[in-house]
């Protein structure tokens, strides 16, 4: 038996695999850690379920002794492999320091291969526990409607233990799962849109992080997905269009900010490529994020417009407390610009 446990993973929603895996841990080690994944993320079909709210079901899932013995950790995604591996071992360093460490998991598919990159723990890989998969879970409940909620618990009796199912009964009058569903079906039809195309789709994308006298230019989304975070200005590179040409397109059209092309190519700090598999629920899309410094000037007008509800300058003393209001990995973009996150 070695001193700790980890498992790492969503929970979007707590079912019985899970639970199996914690169990198995349990058995390993007088201590675990859970490292909840996805945590501080706005609400979206993806993540449908706060990290507080995953770990309550996580507590409802398991005994009396066995919750005393288990820690739940929350762990932001950071869309940076070799980041997030250090975030998973400083969280266990934190609590146990030098000990032994075993990583209790299973290799689902191409998405569990972070399993591997964490040498000299040992790695306990375990078979597939049950025959249930949390995004067939989430998928039940965006397409069942208002009046289906009672079958879609009822389907899950075999799949989610008892306390997944009061919570989700009690969640789902709480004001969020209508817009859930309503985005659901947008992703839907987008990917079905694309599903006939003889090569999985990549999407090519722009987006500029537009810094004045410590402010930083967002929008809010208009339309899904994400209708209502707030985003940086950006969108997909027309066809005709360089990638310098589609983010200065999108900021005019989005913010109705027109600068001088002498302006911008002074302003030019850095471009940074962001491509992480899974930072998109629209599929595979790879942006170039464009970071501008215009000084100490005054904040120039901008009022939103396109696809933008509005535009903002937003101190950026105020991001940190925004994190889990941005779509996407948009925050994560401005962290890694403007350092936002401890070190």
């Amino acid at each position: 038996m070695t001193s700790a446990a980890v498992v790492i993973g969503r929970f979007q929603p707590v079912h019985n695999g899970h639970v199996s895996l914690l169990r198995a841990a349990l058995a390993e080690a007088p201590r675990v850690i859970v490292l909840l994944g996805s945590a501080h993320q706005a609400r979206s079909p993806r993540h449908a379920f706060s990290w507080t709210e995953r770990a309550e079901m996580l507590r409802l899932a398991l005994t009396d002794a066995e919750r005393e013995r288990v820690e739940i950790v929350p762990l932001r995604d950071l869309y940076d492999e070799a980041r997030w591996v250090q975030a998973v071992r400083a969280a266990v360093q934190e609590r146990v320091g030098g000990a032994d460490v075993t990583l209790v998991g299973h290799f689902k598919d191409a998405t569990s291969d972070y399993l591997r990159r964490f040498s000299p723990w040992h790695l306990l890989s375990l078979p597939r526990q049950h025959r249930v998969d949390a995004t067939d879970l989430r998928a039940a409940l965006f397409e069942a409607g208002p009046e289906g909620l009672d079958g879609v618990l009822a389907s899950w009796v075999d799949q989610v233990p008892p306390g997944t199912r009061s919570f989700v009964q009690a969640w789902a009058h709480l004001p969020y799962l209508a817009a859930l569903r309503r985005e659901w079906a947008m992703l839907k039809a987008y990917r079905q849109a694309w599903a006939a195309a003889p090569y999985a789709p990549v999407f090519v994308t722009v987006d500029l992080v537009l810094r004045c006298a410590d402010h930083v230019l967002l929008i809010q989304r208009a339309k899904d997905p994400g209708q209502g975070l707030w985003a940086l200005p950006g969108g997909f590179v027309e066809p005709r269009d360089t990638l310098h040409q589609s983010a200065v397109r999108e900021l005019e059209e989005e913010t109705g900010l027109r600068l001088l092309p002498e302006t911008l190519a002074g302003a030019l700090q850095s471009v940074a490529v962001f491509d992480h598999p899974d930072r998109s629920q629209r599929g595979r899309t790879i942006s170039h994020a464009h970071h501008f410094d215009l000084g100490d000037r005054e904040l120039p007008e901008v009022l939103g417009a396109d696809d933008a509800a509005q535009a903002r300058w937003v101190p950026v003393t105020d991001l940190l407390a925004m994190e889990e209001q941005f779509f996407d990995d948009h925050f994560h973009m401005l962290d890694r610009f403007l350092g936002l996150l401890p070190a």
